[in-house]
């Protein structure tokens, strides 16, 4: 009989909080020396809506370290997925970025976030804005039939280093195309943008200066963006956040919140 993985074993070495669930990694998949995501079973009675994060850490502490990270599939998948970057001294992802499928990842109870069609007033075009693992809440939202009931056109942009780290969206659009429940809901709606900043690939450029020369919209053939009409999401780097929002407003979209919907949102919790 194989040994127990050492985070499973931790688990009985220290007691589980009441709002803290253990569950287990079904699968795990590197990309790149930096990025990777995995999959671990979902708790019966956990509930989120698509686009939310969650606290998410390892047993291997007494007091373990959690971070914020959004949920990558969709409010009704029976597993949690999560693309996660890789940090060498990072206090979670250092250890993180080791696990295999048998493993435990302690997840908090609590889903919450800004990134959720309730926050966003009715429009017809909705933009997600994101940089690296900033796409995760977006994977969740283009795999939700809500989000192509409420918006006849959803635009999905994904700004990376290098053309591999492009990877993991790239196959998520792909698999949308045949995807039993939703593939047809996806035809003719979803337009995926994706652009590098430092290798050469067919778009290049940083996504605030393609929105303001109008690449984008040439590309797309579609307006500029409007608040009478458009609505975005954006998730990524505290740096990014910033400039998008900058441009959201310039082109006069104000931001928005679950407690008051408007025509933006930020998401702003992070990976260590």
């Amino acid at each position: 009989m194989s040994a127990m993985p050492a985070e499973a074993e931790s688990v009985t070495a220290f007691p589980i909080p009441a709002n803290v669930y253990a569950e287990t990694v079904v699968s795990v998949e590197h990309y790149t020396d930096r990025l990777f995501k995995f999959r671990i079973t979902r708790p019966q009675s956990f509930r989120f809506r698509s686009g939310e994060f969650v606290m998410i850490g390892l047993p291997n502490a007494e007091k373990p370290v959690f971070r914020a990270y959004s949920i990558a599939s969709p409010s009704w998948d029976e597993e949690l997925e999560f693309f996660s970057i890789k940090v060498e001294n990072g206090p979670l992802t250092e250890h993180l970025q080791k696990i295999k499928p048998g493993d435990t990842i302690l997840l908090k109870k609590k889903a919450t976030g800004t990134l959720v069609l309730d926050a966003l007033l009715p429009g017809k075009r909705l933009y997600m804005f994101s940089t690296g693992t900033g796409v995760a809440p977006f994977a969740s939202l283009v795999r939700d039939p809500e989000t192509y009931e409420k918006f006849d056109e959803i635009i999905l942009t994904h700004t990376c280093r290098t053309v591999d780290e492009l990877t993991y969206s790239k196959n998520l659009v792909d698999d949308l195309k045949n995807d039993p429940l939703i593939g047809e809901l996806v035809e003719g709606k979803l337009f995926y943008y994706p652009t590098t900043t430092r290798e050469e690939s067919p778009t290049m450029g940083r996504i605030t200066n393609l929105m303001r020369d109008g690449t984008v919209s040439r590309d797309l053939n579609v307006p500029q963006l409007n608040p009478e009409t458009d609505r975005a999401m954006i998730c990524g780097s505290m740096n990014m956040l910033k400039d998008v929002k900058e441009v959201c407003e310039e082109f006069g979209l104000d931001e928005g919140a679950n407690n008051r919907p408007s025509t933006f949102v930020v998401e702003r919790a992070f990976v260590d």
